[in-house]
C-alpha cells in the first residue's frame, strides 16, 4: 500500500493544466514515497522559477524542477515547483510526452524531499537508478537509458 499523501496542485502557470490531473500527480508523487507526506506542487512561468532559481541557489535561470524539503520524518513536508517553459522545452528536445517528463520531475523531486541527491557520482547513480526503475514501473520509459538507435549495420543486418 502506498504511503499517505496530501497534496496541494497550484498552477501560477496553467499551460499545463490538462498535462497534471490531480490523480495523477497524485498517483506520480505516490510511486516515490517510503513514508507518508504533505506535499505542494506548483506550476509556475519562467520568471518565478527564474526568481526561485536565483534567490534560493543563486543561480540566475529557470529550472525544470525546484524542491523545498521542510521536514523528513515522520512525514515528509515539502514543495515542488516545476517551471512549465522549461519542462516543455526539455519534452521537446528529448522528444518525450508531456506527461512522461512530469512524472519523471515529480518522482525526482518526491526522492530529494526525503534526502536522496545526486551531488557525487555514486549518489547520482544510486538516483537514476531509482527513478529508472520507478519512471518505468509507471509506465514511462526509462528517463536515462533511452533506447539506441540501432547502427547503419545492424539497420542492414536485421530481417526484412
Amino acid at each position: 500500500m502506498s504511503p499517505a499523501l496530501t497534496l496541494s496542485l497550484q498552477f501560477a502557470d496553467k499551460s499545463h493544466r490538462e498535462h497534471l490531473p490531480r490523480h495523477k500527480v497524485m498517483r506520480w508523487i505516490r510511486a516515490a514515497l517510503t513514508q507518508p507526506a504533505e506535499i505542494t506542487v506548483r506550476v509556475v512561468g519562467a520568471d518565478e522559477g527564474r526568481d526561485l532559481n536565483r534567490d534560493y541557489r543563486g543561480r540566475d535561470y529557470a529550472t525544470n524542477v525546484l524542491t523545498f524539503d521542510y521536514n523528513r520524518a515522520p512525514v515528509v513536508v515539502a514543495d515542488l515547483i516545476l517551471c512549465a517553459p522549461v519542462v516543455a522545452a526539455e519534452a521537446r528536445q528529448q522528444k518525450i510526452p508531456l506527461a512522461a517528463h512530469y512524472a519523471h520531475l515529480l518522482v525526482h523531486g518526491a526522492l530529494h524531499a526525503q534526502g536522496y541527491e545526486h551531488e557525487s557520482d555514486a549518489e547520482a547513480q544510486a538516483m537514476e537508478a531509482l527513478e529508472s526503475e520507478l519512471v518505468t514501473r509507471l509506465g514511462f520509459a526509462d528517463p536515462y537509458r533511452r533506447p539506441a538507435k540501432p547502427s547503419r549495420r545492424a539497420q542492414r543486418e536485421l530481417p526484412r
